[in-house]
């Protein structure tokens, strides 16, 4: 593996120059006829990818000639690279965000097809996403009420409101400060997501008629360099009851649901419980600090803690959420839990058959084996529902090759005669494995072009005279 640098060349100001100078491009060529390269997120249009065309092994001279082009079956890759004609250059087409594409993914690709004419060749190009730290950690609201008995003993823990932070890797680690207050300190508790949660611990006896409430700040810093944060201030108000917070009965609940189930289906009930009487034991649920978009596919019932589906469930976009819950009782005790909620794939996706390139007329005396057509196939399911196969259906001098990255090259599978048949048609046949299998098809056309292979021959021979 080779490592370049690809901040010469790149130009831009402000941002986009200093993640320029910082930029690595990482390529390699692999034995299917594929190139990767790595980039960092927000880089302006115009930024450099990699020298394409170079990496493909074609000199400046040979540009023209070959025609060198993205192309791919997805409309949301081809608007983000783009090929120059006179350098073979791959550049950014449209600013990258990786928190919109990818969301929480660890790894995020964009991947295509080039096309090469003059012989026609296909090659497979993925472009990783690198994330960038541009967002700070955020706190769903800029305040927290905490209500804590006067009598309650040193060494209790209160949970507080964990910070969202859209970033990845260690963009997204974060960790946590208290202003200073001799009354209280802070402990981070691991939690079965593998995050942190923070935690108010009482250092000293509260005296309410002495002092009737505390304003402190909880800060959330997250890994990256430099580092970003988000502030969230805690406001404690010292009451002479409700000591008992709620409890769940689980720290984590998990669910597995089908996609597209129905709006309005449960797919699971929380329960928490709380030992005080009265409205301080009566305890209500809300979700905790999640993404708007969560919100308008699930729903949490206040007083049973049911969580049904609101909008469509779509595996192809999401097939996990981790959604944070709080149960808070009638006295502003407030406890955590975590709901897990796995969706499973049903084979609702057809595969997708689209032609790439198509060189017709073919002159028919093309060589056995000359690649006639580009196609390339995908079905957005998982598993066997994604599995696709590929055939040709017809009467004609084709057949099917598989290339890399899903795509097919079409190739003469015999000589051609234009005298026999002017044009060769056949149907493209896809298949996935799903139960009921999908099936889409295509219909391939190429005319036969006429070479001079026949000699002019007399009707009859010549009477003597």
């Amino acid at each position: 593996m080779e490592v370049r640098s690809a901040a010469q060349g790149w130009a831009g100001a402000g941002r986009v120059g200093l993640l320029a100078a910082v930029l690595l491009c990482v390529w390699w060529r692999a034995a299917g006829e594929r190139l990767r390269y790595a980039i960092p997120e927000e880089l302006g249009r115009g930024s450099l990818v990699g020298p394409l065309a170079r990496d493909l092994g074609l000199s400046a001279d040979e540009l023209p000639a070959r025609k060198l082009l993205v192309a791919s079956a997805g409309k949301k890759q081809l608007k983000y690279f783009t090929v120059n004609e006179e350098n073979g250059n791959l550049y950014v087409n449209e600013r990258l965000d990786r928190e919109e594409m990818c969301g929480e993914l660890a790894s995020c690709s964009v991947s295509f097809e080039v096309l090469v004419h003059n012989p026609l060749n296909v090659f497979h190009i993925e472009v990783s996403i690198e994330d960038v730290n541009d967002n700070s950690p955020t706190f769903r609201k800029g305040t927290l009420d905490l209500e804590i008995g006067e009598w309650t003993l040193p060494g209790a823990r209160f949970p507080l409101e964990t910070a969202r932070d859209a970033d990845v890797g260690r963009n997204s680690l974060l960790t946590y400060h208290l202003s200073r207050n001799p009354s209280f300190s802070l402990a981070l508790k691991e939690t079965p997501n593998e995050s942190k949660q923070p935690e108010l611990v009482l250092e000293t006896p509260l005296d309410r008629e002495k002092q009737s409430s505390f304003e402190l700040v909880l800060m959330a810093v997250d890994g990256g360099e430099p580092a970003m944060s988000g502030t969230v201030h805690i406001l404690i108000k010292v009451a002479d009851a409700n000591d008992n917070p709620p409890v769940f009965s689980k720290a984590l609940y998990e669910a597995q649901i089908a996609e597209n189930l129905p709006a309005g289906s449960l797919v699971l009930k929380v329960v928490a419980t709380d030992a005080d009487a009265g409205s301080n034991g009566q305890v209500s649920y809300v979700f905790g600090n999640i993404p708007d978009v969560v919100k308008t596919l699930f729903s949490v019932d206040s007083e049973s803690g049911e969580i049904r589906s609101v909008g469509p469930l779509d595996f192809e976009e999401k097939n996990k959420f981790i959604l944070s819950l709080e149960a808070r009782d009638g006295g502003g005790l407030v406890a955590h839990c975590n709901v897990q909620i796995h969706i499973t794939d049903e084979n609702d996706n057809a595969p997708e058959i689209t032609i790439l390139s198509l060189s017709s007329p073919v002159p028919e005396d093309a060589p056995v084996g000359t690649v006639v057509a580009v196609l390339n196939v995908d079905d957005p399911d998982s598993g066997e529902n994604g599995q696709v196969s590929l055939e040709l259906s017809g009467e004609a001098a084709l057949s099917l090759v598989a290339s890399s990255g899903g795509s097919y090259k079409v190739v003469t599978a015999s000589a051609l005669d234009r005298e026999q048949a002017w044009e060769q048609r056949v149907t493209v046949v896809a298949r996935d494995r799903g139960r009921p299998s999908l099936r889409s098809s295509r219909e391939l056309v190429l005319e036969v072009s006429d070479v001079n292979d026949n000699a002019p021959v007399f009707e009859e021979a010549a009477s003597e005279g």
